[in-house]
């Protein structure tokens, strides 16, 4: 597949549906960086790209949309399906979480809340499918989806990425997977995953996609229990490193995001960015790195130690 004229295409697709997202230079940890704002995007995260792409793309049936979703693909995929007036129905696992949940909720699309974690979210939108013939809009694993999150990597070098090194956090692989698509190997891409959602590393390590248990504060976001087939192929093909990091790690990004550039993301949000801060990434000297920011909807009530600020 030519990934970057599928992505250039997306590009075309979605312009005037989604954010151009805001970057900066900022020095946060000791690390002068650059970062791109992606939790600015409509509902909070990056996967509005890949929501519009896939459904502006179609063909879309009588029977609408329907998505599976740890919350964010879920809410993305409700605002895009509304924005174009095209019905969705959206599952998610408990774990989601009431704030996410609610997010989805104010999209307007028809919402089921199942047990367990994302793989029995999926499960009931594949039956879903099967019986209305509605069409699905895979959270990571489909082209149109891949597509459209690569369109993020594109804007960024259009506002004069100057990295060497993209540290990017992983789930099930879309937004990474676009990411590799477009700039094949040109930066260095770093994958950063929590200890206990760790899909991506799994599958470098066992030489193909493998089950993983779920788990850990981001696991309502980056907890996929398989990485997608097309993400594995692209980041085994191109070698790219994945580096670990402990909850702990993650919050304190997300604390210090909060206390020093008043930045509000969700752990998820803050992962790549831990990996620096916790050392679990040290740049040679003279790397130029750069953080992207992907997720903005926290818990209700998020802990950023400052609270007498």
């Amino acid at each position: 597949m030519d990934w970057r004229a599928e992505i250039e295409a997306a590009a075309g697709r979605i312009a005037g549906h989604v954010r151009r997202t805001p970057v900066m230079a900022i020095t946060l940890g000791g690390f002068p960086m650059e970062i791109k704002l992606e939790q600015l995007q409509h509902t909070g995260t990056f996967k509005a790209r890949g929501a519009f792409n896939s459904l502006i793309k179609g063909p879309v049936p009588a029977g609408g949309v329907v998505a599976a979703s740890g919350g964010n693909h879920g809410a993305a995929v409700g605002y895009a399906a509304a924005s174009l007036g095209i019905p969705a129905q959206i599952f998610v696992p408990e774990m989601a979480g009431p704030s996410k949940i609610a997010l989805i909720e104010r999209t307007g699309a028809g919402l089921t809340v199942v047990p367990g974690q994302y793989a029995d979210a999926l499960e009931a939108a594949l039956a879903h499918e099967a019986k209305t013939g509605a069409m699905q809009v895979h959270a990571y694993d489909a082209p149109g989806t891949l597509a459209g999150q690569g369109t993020l990597a594109r804007e960024w070098d259009e506002q004069g990425l100057q990295a060497d090194t993209v540290l990017i956090a992983v789930g099930g692989g879309g937004l990474i997977g676009g990411a590799l698509a477009w700039w094949q190997g040109a930066r260095k891409v770093i994958a950063v995953e929590p200890e206990t959602s760790c899909a991506l590393h799994a599958a470098l390590a066992a030489g193909g996609p493998v089950d993983v248990e779920v788990s850990g504060v981001a696991a309502n976001a980056l907890g996929a229990r398989r990485i997608g087939a097309l993400c594995y192929g692209l980041a085994a093909g191109q070698g790219i490193p994945s580096v670990l990091v402990s909850d702990d790690a993650i919050l304190d990004a997300q604390r210090l995001l909060w206390r020093e550039a008043r930045l509000l993301v969700e752990p998820a949000g803050a992962t790549a960015l831990a990996a620096l801060l916790s050392r679990a990434y040290v740049p040679a000297p003279g790397e130029r790195v750069a953080v992207l920011l992907c997720g903005a909807n926290p818990a209700p009530e998020p802990v950023f130690g400052d609270r007498a600020a």
